[in-house]
């Protein structure tokens, strides 16, 4: 995994893999919301959904990762690791739930996108070999103007308020830092490990914070269970591959591949949703999105 990671072509398949895998969560946490009966504003519900979604990815990491189960970190790398728990499981998702309550899914695509920004500007203030440069903001530019295309004309306005967008803002700054963290981390232990135990760490703060606010039980349906165990699974398989591909190259130039993640949601949610349509402004963004990518990686021979 060492070798293949460090080669761009294998390092740009496992970016595009974990990135396909968190667009699929799009639609499966809509009808997963949908089989549960959680509202939009089901707050409390949808942190205890979260904390359980991660907590089944840590414990499907312990069980099937020989890498995890036999790291038992020292006391330094585990304060790393609930940290890095606490800012990228907890904080994060707790921030982003609570934001996304009070915008527009539309808003919402596009400030998450607007984390890659984040990403870029920390790589290039904490490492020396990972700076801003011209095919950076070319191939950030690129993707960018994408997510902004994929929402023309669906109510994106500039109205702004702390509850909604500014918790939306926070949510994707905590998740770029813990993106140098967990670049960070990996250097000294297996990328499978941080992420399994960064998720269960994580997941105790989501239910704890979630559970006393609960307004009503989660009543699973066997559809709901089964789309549990694969958001479980897809957190599991999207971490793990984003963190070795983080540990092997620069955070700087692979985050341009998480502008994958909401033009494939996109993509997904008009496969397997009823009423959401795949429209020509979403592929004219997928093809942007690649041109960012190759713009990013593009060398003079």
């Amino acid at each position: 995994m060492k070798i293949k990671a460090k080669k761009p072509l294998y390092a740009a398949l496992m970016a595009i893999a974990a990135s396909l895998l968190w667009g699929s969560a799009f639609p499966v946490l809509k009808i997963s919301f949908s089989e549960l009966n959680i509202s939009s504003g089901d707050i409390a519900e949808k942190l205890v959904f979260a904390g359980m979604r991660f907590l089944g990815a840590g414990l499907m990491l312990f069980l099937f990762s020989h890498q995890m189960r036999k790291v038992r970190p020292r006391r330094r790398k585990l304060l790393g690791l609930f940290l890095l728990g606490l800012l990228q499981t907890s904080l994060q998702y707790t921030l982003f739930y609570n934001g996304l309550s009070n915008t527009t899914g539309v808003k919402a695509s596009v400030i998450i996108a607007s984390g890659n920004f984040f990403v870029v500007l920390l790589a290039h203030f904490v490492y020396k070999n990972d700076k801003i440069n011209l095919k950076k903001v070319m191939g950030l530019s690129a993707g960018f103007s994408g997510i902004l295309l994929a929402n023309f004309g669906k109510g994106l306005n500039l109205d702004f308020s702390f509850s909604g967008e500014g918790l939306l803002i926070l949510s994707t700054f905590v998740g770029a830092v813990g993106t140098i963290l967990a670049k960070e981390l990996s250097q000294g232990v297996n990328p499978f490990a941080v992420s399994g135990w960064q998720m269960l760490m994580g997941s105790i703060f989501l239910i704890g914070i979630g559970f006393p606010g609960m307004d009503k039980g989660l009543h699973f349906t066997p559809l709901a269970f089964v789309l549990l165990l694969y958001s479980s699974f897809l957190s599991a398989a999207a971490f793990s591959l984003w963190y070795t591909v983080l540990k092997y190259n620069k955070a700087g130039e692979v985050t341009i591949y998480r502008f994958m993640i909401p033009l494939s949601g996109a993509i997904f949610s008009a496969l397997f949703i009823p009423g959401e349509s795949l429209t020509a402004s979403i592929l004219v963004a997928l093809g942007l999105a690649i041109v960012g990518i190759a713009a990013v990686n593009y060398k003079r021979n």
